[in-house]
Formats: C-alpha cells, structure tokens, sequence
C-alpha cells in the first residue's frame, strides 16, 4: 500500500504542552484516543506500521464551522506524534490495544505536509499518509 487515508470527528490532538499527549489523563486523552481508533480502522489487522521506513507526505484537512482554537503547526505536531510507533514512550498502558497502533516508524519521516482548513457545518478532519 502506497497511501492511507481516513477521517476523525472533532478536533485533532494539538501539541501544546510539555507533557506527552499520549500520558495518562492528558487534556487531549480523547483527541487521541479518536485519532487511534480511526486509524486502526484504517490500518486493518496488518502488523507492524504500515510505513516502517522511507520519505512520507502528510496531508490534513480540517473542516469546522468556526475558526479551530489552535494553530496548524500544533495540530500537525500532535496527529504526528499519535500515529507514529509508540515503542519508545514507555510503558503506555492506559491507551489498551491502541498502544500498538502506528501508521509509520517515526515521524521524521514525514518530509512533506499540507495543512488547510475548510468552513463546514461540523467539526472533523482527515489524514493522508502516502509515500513521498
């Protein structure tokens, strides 16, 4: 597979703060626990990150009503952060089964992102991982 691609209702995880979005009780726990359902939907049952290597290009759409209360760079930063291998983190208990749950090995690999943001009635976004 050369692309992924699906959508996530609500807002995406933003990297905000110095405390690791994937820690337990961060303020952002749900944002990230709905970025890793959608993806695990998405990847299937495969094993392993669906990209462990190589160049990637990111592509995010956000649709909302209203202007999102962050910026694109944190949005970016923390969709960046969640789908990457969490093998490195530590002991991530709390996320379950979702813990396993990467699209890629690590974010460095991401060599090329699209950000836009699109007036709609609610409030979503998609992610477009493909090879660069």
């Amino acid at each position: 597979m050369t692309e992924i691609s699906f959508w996530v209702q609500g807002l995406p995880p933003a990297k905000n703060e110095a405390k690791s979005m994937l820690a337990a009780g961060h303020c952002y726990a749900d944002r990230v626990l709905a970025l890793l359902h959608a993806a695990r939907k998405a990847l299937g049952e495969g094993p392993g990150p669906l990209f462990p290597d190589g160049p990637l290009a990111l592509d995010v759409v956000l649709e909302s009503p209203a202007e999102p209360p962050s910026d694109a760079t944190n949005y970016l930063g923390g969709i960046a952060d969640v789908l990457e291998s969490k093998g490195h983190r530590g002991p991530l208990d709390h996320l379950g089964e979702l813990a396993s749950v990467a699209v890629y090995g690590n974010d460095r690999q991401i060599q090329e992102v699209h950000y836009r943001r699109e007036p709609a009635d609610q409030t979503r976004y998609h992610v477009r991982l493909s090879r660069r």
